[in-house]
């Protein structure tokens, strides 16, 4: 399964970035193979509407779920329409991350806005 974590740069030993539509960089990790591609999110500097078409973005490449620190009402909408699930982490490393991930240790997001219990 594909897996997209927003990162504060490319590699898995870099920080979650809190941000989901302006954040510097996704990391998606595809835990069936255990390899991952990172890549700039090109909608972090536009004026507005970057949740949306960061979500849209992110449906394009076929991921699964999703991992920030948090997650605005339109983004949210978006990915939910597609059936993306959503999860809120603190800032540590994409690493971490994923082993919580894989863990089930990450609760699932069901509704807009950081997560109080994380």
């Amino acid at each position: 399964m594909k897996i997209c974590i927003t990162s504060t740069g490319k590699n898995l030993t870099d920080k979650l970035d809190p941000r989901f539509g302006r954040c510097e960089n996704f990391i998606i990790y595809d835990t069936d193979s255990d390899k991952f591609e990172a890549f700039d999110n090109g909608n972090s500097e536009i004026a507005g509407g970057a949740g949306v078409q960061t979500a849209q973005a992110i449906i394009s490449k076929g991921v699964k779920a999703v991992i920030s620190g948090s997650f605005g009402p339109n983004s949210f909408t978006t990915l939910s329409a597609a059936g993306v699930d959503m999860y809120v982490s603190k800032e540590e490393t994409i690493k971490e991350i994923i082993k919580k991930f894989k863990d089930g240790k990450l609760k699932k997001l069901e509704q807009a806005g950081p997560s109080r219990k994380n």
